[in-house]
């Protein structure tokens, strides 16, 4: 048997720099190609590199985390469904796959994956995610769709399809594309900027391997996934072993009669033993089984715990730079019952999956608060995404818009102010950019001061923003944090809840939940969106 090629720690560190330089250009021109400005603007996109063997190699530093941390996933996803058909990846194949059972993180992330061959065979893929305006749910947008009642209600399922096979084109799948999703000319502008840029990536991944040769350049990805597991066993090695358990209450539907659907728990007791952690989410709600705030385990759940454990035990600003890889993952284990929030069965709804997993990664923070507390905030206030929707001379116009939140107070320092959290790092839309293109208008973009919890360090400041409808249209909400205010830490005070607001145009007010389905809005009328203050 062979022995594995030696590698040295320049080399390694050389080969990882230019696998993260391709992964941040394969983001970057994912970002100047797109249509829509969630994508372009919002920066809700994904990149990264992915071996043979879905391990992660690199991702795009300025992505979201939540769309680069799922690549692995729907790589694995896409090799086991081309498995189960007979199929294999061949060269020129571009491969469409947004499978919430398969490793995506839900359906409007739908990833673009190109493989990579040397000497006849698929050694990696370059993989872009991004999230589409609309994936043709049962209402417009791909966010809000709160009542959809199972996977299929969701919009269209693509499990490894290949809109590029062996290099040709596969019109029909396009096709069925424009005819069955709404504002269809910016999703497919999006899709194909994403396929262009996972090319780009492919293309440059494939002159690195030729660069330095398939077996110098895996042992280098060795190397670098070997030194970032050790980092993380360091650092999980510095906690106290013991058991620590944090539990969330998070509003479901709250103006639903079953109790079932209102006021679940997250419950996350991470385990410390030497230099692993176990993430245990036992006591967690059972999943609701036609709502879709249940989350994927992969794609969702685990991205969730994993960013959670990496920000606060490998903090950029204490460590510096930290190579994102497979090696990072290889000391945590993440358990869940099987058919609770954490872990549902097919065909339980996932699409708005969003809020409960950003509460989840708070939960885990809340847990790991017991072990290091002068390594975490107080708890976040959460985002909230609203689908405004409506015709426009006989066409469709669909806008998302994500509502940063907060984080809480730190030892030392105040809670960060107005900004999307966690597993989240999305951008605010520019009001111009709203306004250019849109029948809404931007009333109002505020910090709201005066509802933060009393500590010595202060939680950040959430935002008021009002969006007043120019014409007839429509709009739905995903949102959490109205019925529970984010969690006081070492004697500071708990912060203040979210709220929503519909004002009609004879000027009668309706205070929203956290979740609304499509409903219908008059020109005139106006939403105003208060975000939670952080303790």
């Amino acid at each position: 048997m062979s022995q594995p090629l030696a590698i040295d720690s320049i080399t390694a560190s050389v080969v990882q720099g230019a696998l993260e330089n391709i992964a941040v250009e394969m983001g970057y021109k994912l970002m100047r190609m797109s249509y829509s400005s969630i994508i372009r603007e919002s920066e809700d996109f994904g990149a990264a590199l992915v071996d043979a063997e879905g391990r992660g190699l690199a991702e795009s530093a300025q992505s979201t985390p939540l769309q680069s941390g799922p690549i692995p996933g729907y790589i694995r996803g896409i090799l086991k469904a081309l498995r189960e058909r007979g199929d294999a990846v061949r060269p020129g194949d571009v491969i469409m796959h947004n499978d919430a059972y398969g490793g995506a993180s839900h359906g409007p992330d739908v990833a673009f994956a190109v493989p990579v061959f040397h000497d006849g065979q698929p050694v990696a893929f370059a993989a872009t995610t991004a999230h589409h305006l609309d994936i043709g749910a049962l209402s417009p947008g791909s966010c809000g769709i709160v009542d959809a009642i199972d996977a299929y209600a969701e919009g269209l399922q693509f499990k490894a399809i290949k809109v590029y096979d062996r290099g040709v084109r596969n019109d029909a799948v396009w096709q069925l594309l424009r005819d069955n999703i709404r504002v269809s000319d910016l999703v497919v502008g999006d899709m194909e900027a994403q396929i262009a840029a996972a090319r780009i990536g492919a293309e440059r991944l494939f002159a690195l391997i030729e660069r330095y040769g398939y077996e110098r350049f895996t042992a280098a990805c060795s190397a670098v996934m070997n030194y970032a597991e050790r980092l993380m066993r360091q650092a999980i090695k510095g906690l106290p072993d013991g058991d620590y358990t944090a539990r969330t209450m998070i509003d479901g539907f709250t103006d639903s009669p079953d109790p079932q659907k209102r006021h679940l728990p997250i419950v996350a007791t991470v385990r410390v033993r030497g230099d692993e952690i176990e993430v245990d989410l036992t006591g967690t709600a059972d999943q609701v089984a036609d709502r879709p705030i249940n989350m994927p385990f992969e794609g969702t759940v685990d991205v969730a715990v994993w960013l959670t454990v990496r920000s606060v035990l490998l903090d950029t600003a204490a460590h510096g730079h930290i190579p994102v890889n497979d090696g990072l993952l290889r000391p945590i284990k993440i358990t869940a019952p099987v058919g609770s929030l954490a872990n549902p069965i097919f065909p339980a709804p996932t699409i708005a999956r969003f809020c409960p997993g950003n509460q989840l990664a708070d939960t885990v923070m809340k847990a790991l608060a017991q072990a290091v507390p002068g390594q975490v905030s107080a708890g976040i206030g959460n985002l909230k995404v609203i689908a405004f929707s409506g015709m426009r001379q006989g066409k469709h116009w669909v806008h998302m818009e994500i509502f940063e939140g907060s984080y809480g107070g730190r030892a030392g320092l105040d809670g960060m102010d107005a900004v999307d959290t966690l597993y989240a790092n999305t951008r605010n839309n520019p009001i111009e950019d709203i306004e250019s293109h849109l029948p809404l208008r931007v009333a109002r973009y505020e910090l709201r001061e005066g509802a933060s919890g009393a500590g010595e360090w202060r939680g950040g400041l959430g935002s008021i923003r009002e969006f007043v409808y120019l014409s007839d249209g429509g709009a739905s909400v995903e949102g959490e944090g109205h019925e529970f205010a984010p969690w006081g830490f070492a004697g500071g005070k708990p912060g203040s809840p979210a709220e929503l607001r519909l004002i009609r145009r004879d000027g009668s007010g309706e205070v929203l939940p956290s979740k609304v389905p499509h409903m219908q809005i008059r020109a005139g009328e106006r939403f105003i969106c208060t975000r939670a203050g952080t303790p």
